[in-house]
């Protein structure tokens, strides 16, 4: 499906659940890398410590015969990269209120972000 800077993301199907999900793959020139192996895990772990319906599930972290890997929640639509392709997103669309990215990184543990002072006049 797609290449990330920690490796390949593949579309599976989970025989058990019944569902589609993703397998996100640490490739094997970064198996031995300690700290590729580390920032893998720790982005699992972030991952999978937030709830919000913006950020997908972490179903599943582990290594089996050499291969890390985590198992996620399969979300479809367009990528970033290829929504930029198209031409770049205005400042206001990223920032407003309702979009998705900015939804996500406001509550994603229940509680809002505010600020101390008060923003300057225009």
């Amino acid at each position: 499906m797609s290449r990330t800077s920690l490796g390949e993301v593949y579309r599976a199907r989970d025989p058990r659940l019944g569902r589609d999900v993703a397998i996100k793959v640490l490739p094997q020139h970064l198996a031995a890398d300690h700290d590729a192996l580390a920032r893998f895990e720790r982005e699992a772990r972030a991952v999978a410590a937030l709830s919000h319906p913006n950020i997908l599930s972490i179903y599943d972290v582990g290594s089996d015969s050499g291969v890390t890997y985590a198992v996620m929640e399969l979300l479809e639509g367009e990528s970033l990269r290829s929504r930029l392709a198209r031409g770049p997103l205005s400042w206001r669309r990223c920032s407003t209120s309702d979009s998705p990215g900015t939804r996500s990184v406001g509550r994603p543990t229940g509680r809002e972000w505010r600020r101390r002072k008060p923003c300057p006049g225009p």
